[in-house]
């Protein structure tokens, strides 16, 4: 399964508290910090929830 870097771009200051707590749930809680998550549905629903908030790679399979 491939995977995905999110990396947070823009502060969630100013936005409503559902997407603070997507963000929260995704573990970025400072700017220009990333995590690599396994594509699914699910996470690809809460980067579309903070689309405007984030920055998101495909990183290369490895192994």
């Amino acid at each position: 399964m491939s995977k995905i870097k999110v990396t947070l771009k823009k502060s969630p200051i100013g936005y409503s508290q559902k997407q603070r707590q997507t963000l929260q749930g995704l573990g970025l809680r400072r700017l220009n910090k990333s995590r690599i998550f396994e594509d699914n549905p699910a996470i690809r629903g809460m980067i579309q929830k903070v689309s405007h908030l984030v920055e998101v790679e495909e990183c290369k399979e490895e192994g």
